[in-house]
């Protein structure tokens, strides 16, 4: 099969598409034809070889959807032709891709591939940030980071939805209509951490709820800033370049931190199959509206992480691996 493979660390050019072994159904897995695989910043850290170079060469990408065409002992749950998504899991950049069959979850039928695909990582992220991490209730107020972004359009979302006020930081003034289509109550332009002041000043000095930083290093300190008393400051992103040192006592306002990682915020099947269903769900009503800015063809990464880390980018990219 073709897949896209990573032989040593470094930019997007060692992105190649190379014949790669096909994938069998061991015990309690599937093999998926792969339909859509998402794109995620997480992967280029993949690519520069963060907490992977010994796993090289490698298939990078984890989360895509597509259909059942093999089932391995045990498995009782899935069928050929069933049509399923994952996340999480390594090898996704490709044709075809054997999976654990715990970890994907069937796909509705009104529910197109690229849809089901491009909600897996970033749809889950939000929908824990909004119901776990800082549940927000309503009349509260948040600052959503990279609001015109994949998770800071899913998040901004999920937040209008409970009735909270968002405040979303966008980095190119034509993000700004589309961190305001959906919902985003304030838009200011930001580059780096020039946004506290102007911040304060939209909530009467008394600083957010929650915000949702997904900026890297020179966004953490600005954003505890923005917190008021007892605050919620939600980390997440690829920690890749420089990591916040953190001592407890710099820490003003006694402000809550958080930082999730996907394998405890989904750590069962069955908050996998809830979130997900509840995602479905709000997409089938009309209440999420999840976009696909950009499908490439499989052969095409190196340009698809071109354009994420170019930061000009927003919603979801995807790779078609049948292309």
């Amino acid at each position: 099969m073709r897949a896209v493979v990573v032989e040593e660390p470094g930019g997007p050019e060692v992105l190649r598409l190379k014949e790669w072994p096909d994938p069998e159904a061991g015990p309690g897995q599937l093999v998926v034809d792969i339909d859509f695989c998402g794109v995620n910043f997480m992967d280029t850290g993949t690519r520069v070889g963060f907490g992977m170079a010994g796993a090289m060469p490698l298939v990078p990408g984890v989360e895509g959807a597509g259909r059942v065409t093999a089932v391995g002992e045990g498995v009782s749950r899935f069928a050929i032709g069933d049509r399923v998504a994952w996340a999480y899991i390594y090898g996704s950049y490709a044709e075809r891709i054997a999976v654990p069959a715990d970890r994907v979850v069937p796909i509705p039928d009104d529910i197109p591939s690229d849809i089901a695909a491009a909600t897996m990582m970033q749809g889950l992220t939000a929908h824990h940030f909004v119901t776990e991490s800082a549940p927000l209730s309503e009349g509260e107020t948040a600052l959503v980071h990279s609001a015109a972004g994949g998770v800071g359009r899913m998040v901004t979302q999920l937040l209008k939805l409970r009735g909270v006020r968002v405040i979303g930081l966008v980095s190119r003034e034509e993000k700004v209509p589309l961190a305001k289509a959906v919902g985003a109550d304030e838009v200011l332009v930001s580059s780096g951490g020039d946004f506290v002041a102007r911040v304060k000043d939209l909530t009467d000095g008394e600083g957010v709820h929650a915000v949702f930083d997904g900026g890297g290093a020179s966004t953490f300190w600005p954003s505890t800033e923005v917190l008021r008393r007892v605050g919620t400051l939600v980390y997440y992103g690829p920690l890749i370049d420089d990591i916040p040192e953190v001592r407890m006592v710099d820490l003003p306002k006694s402000i809550k931190v958080t930082y999730a990682v996907f394998a405890d915020h989904i750590h069962t099947r069955e908050l996998l199959l809830q979130h997900s269903a509840d995602l479905f769900d709000m997409i089938r009503k009309g209440d999420l509206h999840v976009e696909v800015t950009a499908s490439y063809p499989l052969g095409e990464a190196e340009q698809a992480h071109l354009d994420i880390e170019s930061r000009r980018t927003s919603g979801k990219l995807l790779l078609d691996p049948r292309r």
